[in-house]
């Protein structure tokens, strides 16, 4: 699968498999392509080149909007497009049709009794009525993933959910992806990050993409490994796991990136 824009290759030979119950880390540096990755794996972008399946369904001979609605996709653009005026519950309920507003659409006493539900999981149980946009960027996020799961979703894309966070927000959040992680009840999930540190325990699989290529694909401890780690990001890092969260740091004596030529 390609994706050119104007001239450009902004993603090249990509040949990547999500299965039923895999937890996905994609990591690469800035322009990498991973957002655009996600985008055609939500169906919110058509790849030049390539065919793209998604929960049973092809691009280009379905409808893509109500793919969309199986797929949720978690963005600061998701983020941006709200009306923060909306209640955290209405900004909840959205979620069921991957709408922006509530009167779009009918939403009965379940739909009402499962944002409340989701929002007591994200410990926002108090906060249903409060303004989207008075509410901190960690409760944003967290409202925003109950968002997601609102639509019972049969994959769930996350795009940089802790970028932006303070650490205790940071620790909250990862704490929520764990326990999604830990569920059997959860569809196949991918996160998007730049630091393995964002990283919940539970990660089954992880991808590095460097220029729009897939460097490396597969179980989470043969791809999150110094060297591929280090290749990726063009600078020397030591890879390990603590608790079961994966933890980075640059290695000793060299913090400058290397020369490869």
């Amino acid at each position: 699968m390609a994706v050119v824009r104007e001239g450009l290759s902004i993603l090249d030979g990509i040949d990547w498999d999500v299965g039923p119950g895999e937890r996905w880390a994609l990591l690469g540096p800035n322009g990498s392509g991973k957002t655009t990755l996600l985008r055609v794996a939500g169906m919110r972008l058509l790849p030049t080149r390539g065919t793209v399946e998604v929960v049973g369904e092809t691009y280009g001979r379905c409808d893509a909007r109500a793919v969309r609605r199986r797929v949720p996709f978690v963005s600061q653009n998701t983020l941006r497009g709200l009306r923060p005026t909306q209640s955290a519950h209405d900004v909840v309920l959205t979620g069921r049709e991957a709408a922006l507003e509530t009167w779009w659409h009918r939403f009965d006493q379940d739909d009402h009794r499962r944002a409340d539900e989701l929002l007591e999981a994200a410990g926002l149980a108090a906060a249903g009525d409060r303004p989207f946009g008075v509410l901190s960027e960690g409760e944003r996020q967290q409202v925003l993933l109950a968002r997601a799961l609102m639509a019972r979703p049969e994959l769930l894309l996350l795009d940089e959910p802790a970028a932006g966070l303070d650490l205790g927000a940071r620790e909250r959040l990862v704490s929520s992806l764990a326990a999604l992680a830990a569920d059997p009840a959860t569809p196949p999930v991918v996160v998007v990050t730049h630091h393995v540190e964002e990283l919940p325990p539970g990660m089954t699989h992880a991808a590095l993409i460097r220029g729009g290529r897939m460097t490396a694909a597969g179980p989470a401890a043969e791809v999150l490994t110094s060297a591929a780690v280090s290749s990726c990001f063009d600078v020397e890092v030591c890879i390990g796991r603590v608790g079961g969260r994966w933890t980075a740091r640059a290695a000793a004596g060299d913090v400058n990136p290397p020369n490869r030529n």
